[in-house]
């Protein structure tokens, strides 16, 4: 009776571990991809995972955390949009806020307006606010030494930006473990959660008359329509970067965070990253 109890045990044991096994390894269609638990930082997945590559808008991520980081920082102070943030969207060709020039948003209206539309004009205008100088090239060029001294700091070692938007010069590039590194270090910061998580916004703007407008925007993350838990956190694309995503869900009181790298297509990196979040809530 004994020996049969034993084999019934140990058949047991193999049968666990025999379900345990057929979690399978996902494949994805992007060159880079990464995922950990972000409460015990746990890593739970890695393709390319410390190779280097240009990130697109997902360096937008740091743009806000410098942003936020920065000591006695009033979320309701407001900035004057300069005609310079447009001349650059249009020269660039680059994704809008569609910030109007004269206007008075407020420091938070252009974090939602840098996150959400992925607003280029957003970014601009937060550089030259929270930069340092007497031009307004010195203090985007502090701005840029700030989100480098930040990704520094946090141990990203395989990343440099030479942009506050992702529009690079030749040197943008970071790596899927550092940008979830990056994208976790953000996502203690409650306004930026707050932002990140939002579906869509209607801001009340102060023009430049004194009088108001609304403004509205609609985050390019499609995940948080798509994906049950998903709270972020920012998409990213271009002619070197291909379709970028730092995604992160919580269900059930775990959270999973990771990135997509230089994925093939907009749907592509949503399946990559809905592949990578369900193998990290398996894990």
């Amino acid at each position: 009776m004994a020996l049969t109890a034993g084999a019934v045990l140990a058949g047991g044991a193999l049968a666990g571990q025999a379900q345990a096994a057929t979690i399978a390894v996902p494949k994805i269609v992007a060159k880079g991809g990464f995922v950990m638990n972000n409460g015990t930082g746990r890593v739970l997945y890695g393709k390319g995972a410390d190779l280097r590559r240009s990130t697109g808008s997902t360096t937008k991520i740091m743009t806000a955390q410098v942003v936020l980081s920065q000591k006695g920082l009033n979320l309701d102070s407001k900035v004057t949009v300069q005609k310079a943030y447009s001349d650059y969207i249009v020269s660039k060709g680059a994704s809008s806020a569609h910030l109007i020039v004269g206007d008075k948003p407020t420091v938070r209206q252009l974090l939602y307006g840098l996150m959400l539309p992925s607003g280029c004009d957003a970014a601009y205008a937060l550089a030259d606010k929270f930069g340092s100088g007497s031009t307004r090239a010195a203090r985007v060029k502090s701005f840029l030494g700030k989100m480098n001294a930040s990704a520094k700091s946090l141990g990203a070692k395989n990343t440099h930006f030479d942009s506050f938007d992702g529009i690079g010069n030749g040197s943008n590039y970071s790596t899927p473990r550092d940008l979830t590194k990056i994208a976790s270090s953000a996502m203690k910061n409650s306004t930026f959660r707050a932002v990140v998580k939002t579906k869509s916004t209607k801001q009340k703007v102060t023009t430049k008359t004194g009088g108001y407008r609304y403004m509205s925007w609609t985050n390019t993350n499609k995940l948080l329509s798509s994906y049950s838990g998903a709270i972020g956190v920012k998409t990213g694309s271009g002619p070197q970067a291909g379709y970028c995503l730092v995604f992160a869900a919580t269900r059930n009181g775990k959270t999973v965070i990771g990135t997509v790298l230089s994925s093939t297509s907009e749907a592509n990196r949503t399946a990559d990253a809905k592949k990578l979040m369900d193998y990290g809530f398996k894990k």
